[in-house]
């Protein structure tokens, strides 16, 4: 009877735990395949010098400078006829 429960117990063992060895299976090395990459014929390629790259604190600085040029124009054209000589603060 112990005979037969360590064949039992050794045939179990066998298929339930990988093998040890030389002759272990090991995983097949596949080499991953790369496939060409395909450009769409209706988007031109975009040029990296073409491409003006802001920051845009500098624009939002600028936008609001020539805002307050503006104003201080139009401030100067209404009392204009008031008979204001705003020449110094439009300039």
């Amino acid at each position: 009877m112990l005979q037969i429960t360590a064949r039992l117990l050794r045939t179990l063992l066998r298929l339930l735990l990988p093998s040890v060895g030389r002759h272990r299976a090991s995983e097949a090395h596949v080499s991953p395949v790369v496939s060409p990459t395909s450009r769409s014929p209706y988007v031109s390629v975009l040029d990296g010098e073409a491409i003006g790259l802001v920051r845009p604190y500098l624009v939002a600085h600028e936008r609001k400078v020539e805002h307050e040029r503006r104003q201080r124009r139009r401030a100067g054209l209404v009392l204009a006829p008031q008979g204001f000589d705003m020449s110094e603060v439009v300039a």
